[in-house]
């Protein structure tokens, strides 16, 4: 694999996309009021707390990391005989999406038990890192 059989604009769509799903997901419409709850925060802490651009910028800076490594998964070896380049498509990116989701899923479950926090919370935010790279997965495999 080489850096030039990665598309960067589908890494950099990838990307974004978590911010995408992280909007929704963390809504108050969907599970971001659960999410306060479990984490014992006030709506005031969330819209004063921290400093945005810190956190959306390491949040982008990450999120990118993530699709450049996926992407790097999905890339198919120069020296690779036709068919394995059929395995890069929307399903076979979605599926390595889903495998690599369950790492960060198992991760974020084992911090979390450690640091106490309700199985809600940790399933909250273990879909979500779910649910992120498998559209980021599917996003670079029908982009290739």
């Amino acid at each position: 694999m080489t850096m030039n059989e990665i598309n960067w604009w589908a890494v950099l769509v990838a990307g974004i996309s978590s911010f995408v799903v992280g909007g929704i997901w963390y809504s108050p419409g969907l599970f971001g009021r659960a999410w306060m709850k479990d984490n014992n925060f006030t709506e005031e802490q969330i819209r004063k707390g921290g400093n945005k651009g810190k956190v959306f910028g390491f949040t982008l800076l990450f999120s990118l990391l993530m699709a450049v490594n996926l992407a790097m998964f999905l890339a198919t070896p120069a020296d690779c005989p036709t068919n394995c380049a059929a395995k890069a498509d929307i399903t076979w990116g979605a599926t390595a999406g889903f495998l690599a989701g369950i790492w960060t899923f198992c991760a974020i479950a084992i911090h979390s038990l450690f640091e106490l926090k309700p199985w809600r919370l940790i399933f909250i935010n273990g879909f979500y890192s779910v649910v992120a790279l498998i559209l980021m997965g599917a996003i670079i495999g029908a982009w290739r």
